[in-house]
């Protein structure tokens, strides 16, 4: 777990789980591994997060991608400022039934109002499942906020 690059913009790994709780994430068991402006990893299982005739939702794939983009997008952005989602999608290579999916992103571009990344779903064998592009918007922070 990369936990210093996350102290740097103000909330550890551990901040970032426990904002989780009652949450999308909690709901899917988003399970965060690794988090840097440039770099994150997060997991999910397969179980429970399905369609109805048994394979990976595209959904949940495109979520799991989201989360990574917008706590990047949002790491890079820091205190006094917000991340808001601009752009998302995914392309969808291969089913999945079972085990776990790991989702990487990758820093793309990031300046003071946009940020993107490359975010890639793969299976337990490193298949590709999905790929997606997240974009950003960064903005000042409301007031009081």
């Amino acid at each position: 777990m990369t936990d210093s690059s996350t102290q740097a913009a103000g909330q550890t790994l551990e901040d970032m789980r426990s904002m989780a709780e009652g949450t999308l994430l909690e709901r899917m068991q988003i399970e965060m591994t690794e988090v840097s402006p440039e770099h994150l990893v997060a997991t999910m299982p397969v179980a429970g997060n399905t369609q109805p005739y048994g394979l990976l939702h595209g959904g949940a794939s495109v979520v799991l991608a989201e989360t990574l983009g917008s706590i990047g997008a949002q790491l890079h952005a820091g205190p006094g400022r917000v991340a808001v989602g601009l752009d998302i999608n995914a392309t969808h290579h291969r089913a999945a039934r079972s085990g776990v999916v790991t989702g990487t992103a990758t820093l793309l571009s990031a300046g003071r109002t946009l940020v993107s990344y490359d975010v890639v779903v793969t299976d337990e064998d490193g298949r590709r499942l999905c790929t997606s592009r997240i974009t950003c918007l960064l903005r000042d922070a409301a007031p009081g906020a």
